[in-house]
């Protein structure tokens, strides 16, 4: 019989749910409070909602297949950081490193 070495997931998981938590309360927070007026606030608020429901599915999906979850985090970083208010670059962060973990760790 063959062994098959089983990778924990949970660094990657765990990374994930933080970053999307924290992107979520962000974009909540451009949408309520609208502290930029001039700017397109709401909508960037809701790109960063998006992006950071994204980063929970893929936070989800990272133990069945953990390339196309790493693939679904740095594409949430990207839209996190579209839509960032300085918190939003935390989130960013997380996600970052949570998909660059789920693609290169094997």
């Amino acid at each position: 019989m063959k062994r098959t070495k089983v990778i924990s997931r949970n660094f990657e998981t765990i990374l994930g749910l933080i970053g999307s938590v924290i992107g979520i309360f962000s974009g909540s927070f451009l949408i309520f409070l609208e502290e930029f007026p001039k700017a397109h606030t709401p909508f960037l608020g809701i790109v960063a909602i998006m992006a950071s429901l994204l980063g929970l599915a893929s936070s989800y999906y990272v133990r069945k297949n953990d390339e196309v979850a790493g693939v679904g985090f740095i594409i949430a970083t990207m839209f996190v950081i579209v839509g960032s208010a300085h918190i939003n670059i935390i989130s960013a962060i997380f996600l970052l490193v949570a998909g660059i973990s789920s693609l290169f760790r094997k």
